[in-house]
């Protein structure tokens, strides 16, 4: 009988462990990535011409009541977004001038992936 129980005890524990395992393979620790999504953004290196060619470019600037953050989604409209030249690398983003900050949007979900200024 106390072997059974022992036996019964360590099939218990071997089928719920990986399961465990698992359930803590999911969990986040720490802040979020100031990167929303994975596709390539404006490299470090690029970052200063780029604002030189947004300021060129005179974008007229649009206001939002919030702060500008990674993650805020932008009206529908009233916004303008503007082709990332590809001299300054191949990306699937927007930019945009929000609160007088150069932002980075992806243009399906207006969301905000990255603050450039």
């Amino acid at each position: 009988m106390r072997n059974r129980i022992l036996a019964l005890a360590a099939l218990a524990a071997a089928t719920s462990a990986p399961l465990a395992a698992q359930a803590q393979s999911d969990v986040t620790i720490g802040r979020a990535p100031a990167v929303v999504d994975s596709a390539p953004t404006i490299a470090v290196e690029q970052r200063p011409a780029f604002r030189e060619y947004v300021v060129e470019q005179r974008v007229p600037p649009f206001r939002i009541p919030d702060r500008v953050v990674v993650g805020t989604t932008l009206p529908e409209a009233g916004v303008t977004y503007y082709d990332v030249p590809q001299r300054f690398g191949a990306t699937t983003y927007r930019y945009t001038v929000v609160n007088g900050e150069t932002v980075l949007v992806e243009p399906r979900s207006r969301r905000i992936v990255e603050v450039l200024d």
